[in-house]
């Protein structure tokens, strides 16, 4: 036990929940709009099982994926179409995938759920599924992000304990994060719009990352993962856009609420 805590592991253990952190972003904004399919009064709670339950689940799968990391990466389907399409897909990338596709999916869909209701700043009653519906899309979801982190946490450590320590603080932290996301995009329904389309752009980035771990081609041109740091710097350049778009309206309401005083005391 003495071992476990040398100032190497400590040191890996703050990088670990560090970068827990940084990737676990786009996590916690899924788990923030899909947990209000569920009832109004039991949102909260199926947040904080949800990610309870992905916490053992994520350490199961941790030490599943330090067992047999070649099984992850072995190849098992392979598709040749010269000039056209080729790929190569294993465990790792199918999973990245399909998460990626369902989450733009998803985000599409509150989209268009939000373009199609009327009455977009009423009471939020909450969705029409199932506690234990949206439960298990939310610790499934939670799985599919789980792999980069598991695969980067494995490039920085090899003692499972220090990496489960790490899982564990990270879902703590989760679970306090998860209920003040969700307010806030409650109280500020315009910012849902933006962490839908941020949602979006993690589809994207997961597919362009699923494609890259198989080898796709398409006309003979390899598919290349999106960068973190162009993932962030979309990120910035959509909240930069929210937040001048949101100033800029309520001047607008601010300056036509004065016309609208001028013209009434004109009348008078």
């Amino acid at each position: 036990m003495e071992a476990l805590f040398t100032v190497e592991n400590l040191f890996t253990l703050a990088m670990l929940v560090l970068l827990q952190a940084v990737l676990g972003f786009d996590n916690l904004l899924y788990i923030s709009i899909e947990s209000k399919r569920a009832p109004a009064d039991k949102q909260a709670l199926v947040r904080r099982l949800g990610i309870g339950i992905a916490i053992v689940f994520r350490i199961v799968l941790l030490f599943v994926v330090m067992q047999a990391v070649e099984l992850f990466q072995k190849p098992f389907f392979s598709a040749h179409f010269k000039g056209i399409f080729e790929a190569s897909f294993n465990v790792h990338s199918t999973i990245t995938l399909v998460g990626g596709g369902f989450i733009i999916y998803t985000a599409m869909k509150e989209i268009m759920h939000l373009l199609a209701v009327h009455d977009i700043d009423g009471p939020d009653a909450g969705g029409g599924q199932s506690m234990f519906r949206v439960l298990f899309w939310i610790v499934l979801m939670n799985l599919v992000f789980s792999f980069d982190s598991i695969l980067s946490a494995m490039a920085l450590s090899d003692v499972f304990l220090v990496m489960a320590i790490a899982v564990i603080i990270s879902g703590i932290m989760m679970i306090l994060l998860a209920d003040y996301v969700a307010e806030f995009l409650k109280r500020n329904r315009m910012y849902e719009v933006m962490g839908l389309f941020i949602l979006f752009v993690v589809g994207i980035m997961l597919i362009t990352e699923g494609g890259h771990l198989a080898h796709v081609k398409l006309a003979g041109h390899p598919v290349e993962a999106m960068s973190k740091a162009t993932f962030y710097f979309i990120l910035a350049v959509i909240i930069m856009t929210d937040v001048v778009q949101s100033k800029f309206r309520a001047n607008l309401m601010k300056q036509h609420a004065h016309e609208e005083a001028d013209i009434a005391d004109h009348e008078k």
